[in-house]
């Protein structure tokens, strides 16, 4: 399989969360998708999570995402699963923030030729006890921003 539409499908997820645009984030989902957030909440299809997420672009003053996929799986006949590493960067920030970095897991479903997510799990990477990978995760995004 080719892993170049999983991989932009995933792009324009994040590209919208970084423009705060959350009906294009709710857009990629389809109509049972289900977004777990960071903090553990949950949203399933694209008018709960619009809503979900438009709350938040509305509330808070949001980071912008750092991203790198790490892998790209096929599971079966249209089906896929993206692994992705993430961190923050703060609002007035230049660096990622280490108690923002996040395992990121997107299942992708291809549907008459259209690929949508059906699961995007947002899982915070606190390693407890361990800093130094803690430590590395954050060098290798910050990596990302310095090019």
């Amino acid at each position: 399989m080719d892993d170049s539409e999983v991989r932009r499908l995933y792009e324009r997820l994040i590209a919208a969360w970084n423009r705060r645009d959350a009906r294009a984030m709710a857009e990629r989902f389809r109509e049972r998708g289900l977004q777990i957030g960071f903090d553990g909440s949950t949203a399933t299809g694209p008018d709960e999570i619009f809503q979900h997420l438009a709350s938040i672009f509305r509330d808070h003053a949001t980071a912008t995402y750092v991203a790198k996929v790490r892998d790209v799986r096929t599971l079966g006949p249209g089906t896929a699963l993206l692994i992705a590493v993430t961190g923050l960067v703060p609002p007035g920030r230049a660096d990622v923030s280490p108690a923002t970095i996040a395992h990121q897991t997107m299942v992708a479903v291809r549907e008459d030729g259209v690929w949508g997510i059906e699961l995007f799990q947002n899982t915070p990477a606190q390693f407890h006890g361990r800093p130094e990978l803690v430590n590395a995760m954050t060098a290798e995004l910050q990596q990302l921003l310095a090019g």
